[in-house]
């Protein structure tokens, strides 16, 4: 593996994350509960990360901001635009596959 210098790490896995989120936000079509079942975290989780990264960095963050970071755009906005009403089974799955902290 390639040595790599703490800067270049932090900016490599930054790129990586700003891609993921752009990834994400261009698929609406993928709901928060399709990515739970399958991955055990979704949009929400990545923001709850964000919000707990900037509090160790000692930036206070609020749900509603770090949502909008990685929504681009507020939750309340993406949830009546994209959002859709998960199927029972959709539901159920998740009941057994949701993760223990969540």
């Amino acid at each position: 593996m390639t040595d790599l210098s703490e800067m270049q790490r932090r900016d490599f896995e930054a790129a990586a994350f700003r891609r993921l989120v752009e990834h994400l936000r261009a698929r609406t079509d993928v709901q928060n509960i399709d990515l739970m079942n399958l991955a055990g975290f979704c949009r929400n989780c990545l923001s709850n990360w964000y919000r707990e990264a900037a509090e160790a960095g000692g930036v206070p963050l609020s749900k509603d901001e770090s949502r909008a970071i990685v929504y681009g755009m507020p939750y309340a906005e993406w949830q009546q635009k994209y959002q859709t009403e998960a199927s029972d089974a959709k539901k159920a799955a998740f009941e057994i596959n949701r993760p223990k902290d969540h």
